[in-house]
């Protein structure tokens, strides 16, 4: 499975984007699916996640102003992102991986910029 990663941009502090994740070669199945982000000088973290189911999950600093979505049938995900900081700068991947398995797949990251 390939996936990639499209909608970043640049955008004032309380603006909005919304970002895409779309597989090809595969399918999402019944894996996680989900948005990690890397600002610069610091480490890869976790945004948001998604199961097969709907059940999504999200880091404090996200909540109440991102929403995770998924398409099962398409095979795509999105982050909607609102209420954007010059802090949730960074660039976005999405991730797919298995709850039961070592599988795991990285998108290429799309670039999210917040000016002040």
């Amino acid at each position: 499975v390939q996936l990639q990663a499209f909608g970043g941009g640049l955008v004032q502090a309380g603006g909005s984007l919304r970002l895409s994740c779309a597989a090809s070669g595969g399918v999402f199945g019944f894996n996680v699916v989900g948005w990690y982000r890397q600002a610069p000088g610091k480490q890869r973290e976790l945004v948001a996640d998604i199961t097969w189911g709907g059940s999504a999950h999200y880091a404090d600093y996200v909540k109440g102003r991102f929403t995770i979505s998924r398409d099962n049938a398409k095979n795509e995900m999105h982050l909607q992102m609102n209420s954007l900081k010059p802090e949730d700068t960074g660039v976005y991947y999405c991730r797919l991986w298995s709850t039961t398995t070592t599988y795991e797949n990285w998108g290429q990251g799309t670039l999210v910029t917040v000016s002040s």
